[in-house]
């Protein structure tokens, strides 16, 4: 009998750890942002340290996959948790001795989202070592709560921190990293299937893989789509509402209705995936996002576009976790890393564009407009989920075969 994933001691030690790390890097990056503000008074530096920090976890994405792959997972992960230890107490320092340079709070911003790419991809690599094949959408549905309820606690967290004193919030991350680097250096199981050392780790082997799996080509294919969408719809409707004369306040709940949305569905996604299989519930998901979306198109003029942007959101986490999950399960552990960022790389790299082609579209044609445009995007994805190959090639997501190396 598989023992229950609340009882599997490494996944909870792994999982903890990063429940830390992600409301510590919510605190922080509001925090920045407030620091540049109080110090600049100027809003393009303060948006120019985020960007770069997107640029950087972009850049360090592919490399990622291929340094996961070929060194030790487990200390690459202790690495990454000690160099943003070190990058936050040194800004920690800085800010309350009033040494804290615009150059300096982009390097620390910089640093931690290079690390945190990193990071993730290991951690994403790692669970087919700790989480039985059975057991990883459960365990993909789990970092997504944990995700969501980061985001949903974090900026608040942030500002009040940084009203108490403005060091505050960044020492807090820095604790934050050192709890993560004592809780998975707690870790006794190996991280990572025996490799051979002398085998070069080519990140052609990683495309290769992608592009020749037809599960993996349609997992790209929705899930590029779909992350390009939500954001797109979210910037859309925060413009539309700012448009509209609609109080900041009210502007921000949107995000926190958003998030909340997130955090339910990623609690309720085991459930869900219990009651249909993989090729079913994405395709069921897909067309459901369509119709939420299409709707959020006539209520841009108010707070209530927010609501079926929740529930897109709310089903996502199912989605993610069947189709992640299964992807850890198919995958071999030597090209999980590579796997993972080519993934991910399409998927981000899509989105990055969101705000651009949102905000376009709001100027030139409104903001129904530019919803139903995003909302054509997942149409793509439906589409595919609908009369591609790929998803018929999964079974359900609680039978994923075992695999050889």
């Amino acid at each position: 009998m598989t023992t229950s994933l609340w009882r599997n001691r490494e996944f909870n030690l792994l999982w903890t750890s990063q429940t830390l790390s992600d409301l510590g890097d919510g605190v922080a990056t509001l925090a920045l942002a407030l620091l540049v503000l109080v110090q600049t008074g100027d809003p393009v530096s303060a948006g120019l340290v985020g960007t770069l920090a997107s640029v950087a976890q972009l850049v360090f994405r592919l490399p990622a996959g291929i340094v996961v792959d070929r060194f030790d997972r487990r200390l690459l992960m202790l690495t990454c948790d000690s160099v943003r230890l070190l990058a936050f107490t040194v800004l920690t320092v800085a800010v309350f001795t009033g040494h804290a340079s615009l150059p300096l709070i982009i390097a620390a911003a910089t640093i931690d989202a290079a690390c945190g790419a990193l990071f993730s991809t290991a951690e994403d690599a790692s669970l087919r070592s700790i989480v039985p094949i059975d057991q990883l959408p459960d365990a993909v549905a789990r970092n997504e709560a944990r995700s969501y309820g980061a985001m949903l606690a974090g900026p608040p967290l942030g500002g009040l921190l940084f009203s108490f004193g403005q060091a505050i919030p960044f020492l807090g991350n820095a604790i934050s990293y050192l709890f993560s680097l004592l809780m998975v250096g707690a870790i006794r199981k190996p991280l990572q299937a025996p490799r051979d050392e002398d085998t070069p780790v080519k990140l052609s082997e990683g495309i290769r893989f992608v592009l020749t799996h037809p599960f993996l080509r349609m997992l790209m294919l929705i899930a590029a789509p779909l992350n390009f969408a939500i954001g797109g719809v979210i910037f859309a409707v925060i413009v539309a509402l700012q448009r509209g004369g609609t109080a900041p306040a009210v502007i921000g709940l949107t995000e926190t209705v958003i998030a909340v949305g997130g955090l339910l569905g990623a609690l309720a996604a085991p459930a869900i995936q219990r009651r249909l299989g993989l090729p079913a519930l994405v395709r069921t998901i897909c067309w459901l996002a369509v119709a939420l979306l299409a709707g959020a198109a006539l209520l841009t003029s108010s707070i209530a576009a927010a609501i079926p942007l929740a529930l897109t959101v709310f089903v996502g986490p199912a989605c993610n976790a069947a189709l992640f999950g299964y992807q850890a399960a198919i995958t071999p552990d030597h090209l999980q890393g590579r796997v993972i960022s080519v993934i991910m790389m399409a998927a981000t790299s899509m989105a990055a564009l969101a705000p651009v082609v949102a905000g376009s579209l709001v100027a030139a044609f409104g903001a129904p407009v530019a919803i139903l445009f995003f909302a054509g995007a997942v149409a793509v994805s439906a589409f595919g989920a609908t009369f591609g190959t790929g998803l018929s090639t999964a079974g359900r997501t609680d039978r994923a075969p075992a695999l050889t190396e």
